[in-house]
């Protein structure tokens, strides 16, 4: 991903078009096929060296190019950038880059959802607690857990894919979109330039291509990372000491921490959290580049020069740590099972409220007879199923075997199992 955006691959982008856009003049008769040829070949000989030299002399880095690659290109050299001006070459070349920055994106997200989808399948059947405002709930599975990422990243792909088809576009419309430098042939041009390179023309530009193309890739970038996030977040909660019901793989001779020796930190979840912030405030930048002044003015130039590159490096970086803490993740079941079973039954509320209601008490009087005694029982460090059973209405309704099948935590998952068979397939 790196390599992507280096300015040595800058560079190579820009010459790419560059030699596009000759060969397009060549087909169209505006220029000698034998030029746009020879155009095409000095690309290969321009060194990044050189192009920085003359960038130092004329403080515009694109010009700059296109004079190196002249001097390249003997009496050829006259044809080179013929009609365009430079975001023609710069947000053209830039689109394929995303295009290409994407897809990479888009593997590694496929690949994670594979492990995610296997752990679902793995652990569809271990029940665990649920938990809502940080509080105990009522049951859940492992599966479940893993099912809903699994399907949450199945939707950021195809918010990815939406946004590489946006991105997917360049233009050769000149100085203000209105295409005035390149004749008659405009259209067949610009449609001959963007064929070559893989890309959609624009319909319509400015000087440059609309910067909502730009926000609606890096939303979805930031969307992604913070799935990742949550996901992290989720693993570093559970690996907490009074829960530890998870934990990030930890190699043999690794260190949590330099002075309590018995820490086993989750760093790699606790880094992909904090790239995610900034994942997020790109996002915020490229928002702001959206309403640049009428037909176009720089103030996007400089901060995309950060925010792009970066957005796409973090993000595929934050998707090989999760990958990697999901390939070497640990599970407790002891520790689950004990958390389970932490609050004494309390959990169950739920299930022994609804089954008053189906035995005929009202839905609210079961709720309050529930509440009253759960709060009554936790006070007293009792048994929710104990406690109930000393209540004359609930004993009056149920016998002892059906209190036991009432706080059976593992048959209390609902359609989990289907919900979770569902989503993988």
């Amino acid at each position: 991903m790196n390599s992507l955006f280096d300015d040595n691959a800058r560079l190579m982008g820009w010459m790419r078009v560059e030699a596009a856009l000759a060969r397009a003049h060549a087909k169209l008769g505006h220029i000698p096929k034998k030029s746009a040829d020879e155009i095409g070949a000095g690309t290969s000989k321009v060194e990044l060296v050189r192009v920085l030299e003359i960038e130092d002399e004329i403080h515009h880095d694109l010009m700059a190019m296109v004079r190196a690659l002249s001097e390249k290109c003997g009496e050829s050299g006259k044809y080179v950038h013929l009609g365009a001006t430079s975001y023609d070459i710069e947000d053209t070349a830039l689109a394929i880059t995303m295009r290409d920055a994407g897809g990479m994106l888009r593997s590694r997200l496929m690949g994670l959802q594979d492990i995610l989808g296997r752990i679902a399948k793995e652990k569809k059947s271990l029940v665990c607690v649920g938990r809502t405002h940080g509080q105990h709930a009522v049951p859940t599975t492992y599966g479940m857990k893993f099912a809903l990422f699994y399907e949450a990243i199945g939707r950021q792909a195809a918010l990815l894919d939406s946004a590489i088809r946006q991105i997917s576009v360049g233009k050769m419309s000149g100085a203000v979109g209105t295409m005035a430098t390149f004749g008659a042939d405009a259209f067949k041009l610009q449609d001959l330039v963007m064929e070559e390179l893989g890309l959609e023309s624009a319909p319509i530009s400015t000087q440059v291509v609309g910067r909502e193309r730009h926000a609606q890739m890096l939303f979805a970038i930031a969307s992604i990372a913070s799935i990742l996030d949550k996901l992290a977040k989720d693993i570093r909660n559970l690996s907490r000491s009074e829960i530890s019901e998870v934990a990030e793989g930890f190699a043999k001779n690794q260190v949590g921490s330099s002075t309590m020796p018995q820490k086993r930190n989750p760093h790699k979840c606790e880094r992909i959290c904090s790239l995610a912030r900034i994942v997020r405030s790109n996002c915020a930048v490229a928002l702001e580049n959206i309403p640049l002044e009428h037909e176009r003015d720089l103030t996007n130039s400089a901060n995309e020069r950060f925010i792009i590159p970066q957005s796409f490096i973090l993000c595929d970086y934050m998707l090989k740590q999760t990958i990697l803490v999901l390939e070497n993740l640990e599970f407790f079941e002891g520790n689950i099972k004990k958390n389970l079973e932490l609050e004494r039954g309390a959990i169950l509320a739920e299930r022994a409220m609804m089954a008053l209601a189906e035995k005929g008490m009202g839905r609210q009087e079961a709720h309050e007879l529930v509440r009253t005694t759960a709060r009554e029982a936790a006070k007293e460090k009792k048994p929710l199923k104990e406690a109930l059973s000393q209540n004359k209405k609930v004993s009056d309704l149920f016998d002892g075997g059906e209190l036991d099948k009432i706080f059976d935590y593992s048959t209390y998952t609902g359609k989990a199992g289907e919900i979770v068979k569902k989503i993988i397939k």
